[in-house]
């Protein structure tokens, strides 16, 4: 078991201590021990995908409330040698029998269910694409067998890991639905309590499905018995989902979306994740400021990106969803010359209400993070999730993972592009994110943190580039957010002075705790001349480890 805490023996977190600098390679991650394990592989000669793989599967065990086999995400690699950089879209998908009815609409106009049967239960079901896209990187991209990197996981889940206080309040928070929805409390509840801090969670019945995974791959997990009993846990309460949902899953290769900022190339993910499009979108819009003259988190910087948020998160709203289902303006929302019109519309003195613009003029025809490099020059960037802490709340009988509730990521307005229909991928914020200069790697970078991805994103990557801040100062500086619900958030290390000048421009603002969980875990690496520098996110549970 580690010897790395991220809370001392009050049970307050310790923000310092977290990154660390490796020769041969780094990983950082949301939790000690999935980043040693990364690091184990890269020691026994694994590359960046097989520590990738094994770390993934780790956090799935000892970060069950926020990722796990029961979900998804996105994975960014790069090829050091060819420089050849993928984007492997594992994400959930609606059953097939989802209609755009599925759910009863709330009075209240938003968007979960009225029955909240969105973000609870079997409805709240999507078909989950975890191990199929961790198998599918590996087979081609790795070097190790499936049983090399998922042994340290099964290893993890029998022997157990400690509870920390974010997982003890989540636990805490989510107890009468895992008391409702199978087998959830058997594995986070004894006698019929959150276990503790400081305790060992022990997850047997997890460490045998991971077994059998390492021994007979994907089809293991999409067809055949354990098929069978995420089917029953999920029809049980009303869900849809069929044996044939989960034998038709299949990973998506992508093209990533790429600009250049002040010299660096900024790769990340295309649509369905809303995310890297518009990092790359405020990115092009902060271009035409000149925010290296800005003292970061001073009244002007913070105005500037929240009027630029507001905009890029406005466009989120009206064009983002599924390019298999609806028409998204992409090259118009990459456009630069579109990002000069957004950037005209920014008053430097005083706030305005968010609205979206119109790329299409411009067109030419709840998650974890972590990333890892290694000395040759091959990157993975990782965001992977279950949705909201504890997913579903539903635990298949004996199965001891959670299934998500990525259903929520749709609209339940038939309107919105975003709207819930069967097939659909539902619309993310997730972006794993390159910065490369002159074609060599300089920065991975991602977050988990829902729609605030973006900002937190965008924020660590224009630090690293206007400022020329190390990567544990990108990460661990004060961050805002601003969307589209009117407020903006600081945390409570930006001043006082600085909040209420900002309120003077005309915004409302709301300061949270000095180091705020909602504003993600920016796990990232940054390649420097003294060697790979590994910073995770003191906001959450992470740790960096380095080789």
């Amino acid at each position: 078991m580690t010897s790395l805490r991220s809370f001392d023996d009050t049970g307050a977190m310790i923000r310092t201590g977290r990154g660390c600098v490796g020769r041969r390679g780094v990983v950082s991650s949301g939790r000690a021990e999935a980043s040693e394990i990364g690091a184990s592989i890269l020691e026994r000669g694994g590359n960046a995908i097989d520590a990738a793989v094994a770390t993934a599967f780790a956090l799935g065990v000892c970060e069950p409330n926020a990722s796990g086999i029961g979900g998804g995400g996105f994975m960014l690699l790069r090829d050091g040698r060819a420089g050849d950089v993928v984007f492997l879209d594992f994400r959930e998908k609606a059953p097939m029998a989802v209609t755009p009815d599925f759910y009863p609409r709330p009075e209240d106009g938003s968007n979960v269910a009225a029955d909240q049967s969105n973000i609870y239960g079997g409805k709240s079901v999507a078909v989950p694409g975890d191990v199929c896209g961790l198998l599918y990187a590996l087979e081609r991209y790795g070097t190790m067998t499936p049983r090399d990197v998922i042994a340290p996981a099964v290893k993890l889940a029998r022997e157990g890991y400690l509870v920390t206080p974010l997982l003890h309040e989540d636990i805490k928070a989510h107890r009468e639905q895992l008391l409702q929805y199978g087998d959830g409390w058997r594995i986070y509840l004894k006698d019929g309590a959150p276990y503790p801090v400081g305790a060992v969670l022990r997850n047997p019945d997890l460490a045998d499905t991971l077994e059998r995974i390492a021994e007979g791959g994907a089809d293991v997990f999409y067809k055949g018995d354990i098929a069978r009993r995420i089917v029953e846990a999920v029809q049980r309460d009303g869900g849809v989902m069929t044996l044939q949902d989960l034998a038709d899953y299949a990973v998506r290769v992508r093209e990533p979306v790429r600009t250049v900022y002040r010299g660096i190339e900024v790769v990340s993910s295309p649509p369905p994740s809303s995310g890297g499009t518009h990092v790359v979108e405020i990115l092009n819009t902060l271009e035409n400021f000149d925010v290296g003259a800005l003292t970061v988190n001073s009244p002007a910087y913070l105005h500037l990106f929240s009027e630029v948020f507001k905009m890029a998160y406005a466009d989120r709203a009206a064009y983002m969803g599924d390019p298999a289902f609806v028409n998204v303006p992409l090259t118009g929302l990459l456009n630069k010359d579109y990002a000069k019109t957004l950037a005209a519309r920014v008053d430097l003195t005083k706030a305005h209400a968010p609205a979206c613009g119109d790329p299409k003029q411009y067109e030419s025809i709840s998650t974890t993070h972590f990333s890892i490099g290694d000395r040759e020059g091959n990157l993975v960037a990782v965001t992977k999730t279950i949705n909201h802490f504890f997913g579903s709340c539903v635990v298949p009988e004996g199965l001891g993972f959670l299934l998500n509730d990525q259903m929520c990521d749709f609209s339940i307005d038939p309107s919105s592009p975003n709207c819930v229909l069967g097939g659909k991928i539902p619309l993310s914020s997730m972006s794993p994110t390159f910065l490369l200069r002159d074609g060599r790697p300089m920065a991975v970078v991602g977050s988990p943190g829902g729609i605030r991805i973006i900002s937190t994103v965008a924020q660590v990557v224009s630090k690293l580039a206007d400022h020329g801040m190390t990567v544990e100062e990108a990460v661990c500086s004060p961050r805002m957010a601003d969307a589209l619900d009117g407020v903006l958030l600081c945390e409570g290390r930006v001043p006082r002075e600085t909040t209420d000048a900002l309120e003077a421009m005309g915004h409302k603002v709301r300061r949270l705790d000095d180091w705020d969980r909602v504003m993600g875990s920016a796990n990232s690496i940054q390649y420097t001349k003294d060697g790979i520098v590994g910073q995770a996110d003191p906001r959450r549970d992470g740790f960096a480890k380095g080789i």
